[in-house]
């Protein structure tokens, strides 16, 4: 692990981007920084302007570019028995501690780290940086910034999703539906049930209809499916109701996610509680007119499929084996996929480590990810059967190692 690395791993840590908060101190340090080495950037706000995606290009404005890209919003750390301070990079056998060292700032902090070497180099495809805001709670920023791209950048060939996979690739991932259901009961005394509608008992046989459909996939999941679980998966994460033990509750919520196989439609499952929710109506508007269940989409992202192309190819190469996996979370290269790009995650760390108190990762890792991109950025001697479909006559981004270079 270079120095550079470290630094900038560490200022990358250093920065509470905790969902719930603003990321734009970190942003702007990323936009000063690239700008000190003479590289524009562009930043694309949210709705009301605290939060802000990145978009820089390092190279000529050139297609058959590849995309580096990154999430750099964490999650949070409340209740969690940290042992060292999370926003400060904390060094000890052999790993980084700090909250977002695996999830995933490393990638991103490896890439900017190397942004005098990519100069150096004498790029002849550019290496786009793609940072985007609230991943975590939905990849709601990655449209706007994928948009952006598309329209303003000079059309990349590859995309590199640098979520945490222990540097080795992965072609497929779950999409994901992040819904809300609310309840609306009626108010009556507990000792009179039959003149209320308890919100929080129904929510309870809508939890329980969730949870049987989950098994009902869990019994029905393919052999020799790659996934883990091997099944589009429903999962209730959070629920509140009532006001007292002794009053009927009128009101009650719960959110609840879908994460659904590539070719699955979580649509199908949210019509199935709808359904089992209309059943229930009549019986709770015989006593309540006003009562009622609704279901609303909160956030949702598209799976990745596993469909070739040269930014598999191009990993493949560059890690020298032809071998890959498929992960159960939900990445931002669903969406990139959607928009037409071809993309791979492939990143340092492991996602075994995320969300976790003293999260980390080994330096290892983040060792052979700055091989990894020093390997895009010059070349190497071997053919690369990536960039027989148009990506280059040899690597993306050559430089004094490349073949054309001689």
């Amino acid at each position: 692990m270079t120095p550079q690395s470290r630094d900038m791993i560490a200022r990358l840590v250093g920065y509470d981007t905790v969902s719930r908060h603003s990321n734009l101190e970190l942003i702007h340090y990323v936009r000063d920084y690239l700008a000190g080495h003479g590289i524009t950037s562009q930043l694309i706000h949210n709705d009301d302007g605290t939060k802000a995606n990145l978009l820089a290009t390092v190279g000529p404005q050139v297609e058959g570019g590849v995309v580096l890209s990154g999430h750099t919003d964490v999650v949070p750390v409340d209740g969690q028995p940290w042992s060292t301070d999370p926003f400060q990079l904390t060094e000890k056998d052999g790993r980084l501690y700090g909250r977002g060292t695996c999830d995933m700032k490393a990638f991103s902090a490896v890439g900017l780290a190397m942004v005098p070497t990519l100069l150096e180099k004498g790029l002849k495809r550019p290496v786009h940086f793609a940072l985007s805001y609230d991943e975590e709670i939905g990849c709601l920023g990655a449209p706007s910034l994928i948009e952006q791209l598309i329209s303003t950048v000079a059309r990349p060939e590859a995309v590199i999703v640098g979520e945490p996979t222990s540097m080795q690739p992965v072609v497929a991932h779950k999409g994901i539906a992040v819904l809300r259901t609310t309840v609306r009961g009626h108010e009556a005394h507990s000792s009179q049930m039959h003149r209320g509608v308890s919100a929080v008992m129904v929510a309870s046989r809508l939890v329980t209809f969730i949870n049987d459909m989950m098994d009902e996939n869990l019994r029905g999941a393919e052999p020799g499916n790659p996934f883990e679980p091997p099944c589009t998966t429903l999962h209730v994460g959070t629920i509140k109701g009532g006001t007292a033990v002794n009053i009927i509750s009128r009101d009650c919520e719960f959110i609840w996610d879908i994460r659904c196989l590539p070719g699955d439609n979580w649509q199908q499952y949210a019509d199935r509680l709808q359904a089992f929710a209309d059943s229930l109506l009549p019986e709770m508007q015989a006593i309540a007119p006003e009562a009622g269940i609704h279901t609303e989409l909160i956030a949702s992202a598209p799976p990745l499929h596993d469909l070739g192309g040269p930014a598999q190819s191009l990993v493949y190469d560059l890690l020298d084996h032809r071998s890959a996996s498929v992960v159960p979370y939900v990445a931002e290269a669903g969406q990139f996929q959607e928009q037409g790009l071809s993309v791979v995650l492939c990143g340092p760390g492991s996602i075994d480590q995320a969300h976790q108190p003293d999260e980390y990762i080994d330096i290892d890792q983040v060792t052979a990810c700055e091989a990894f991109i020093d390997r895009l950025v010059t070349g190497w001697p071997n053919e690369c059967s990536a960039y027989a479909g148009g990506l280059a006559s040899s690597s993306p981004v050559l430089g004094s190692r490349g073949r054309s270079a001689g």
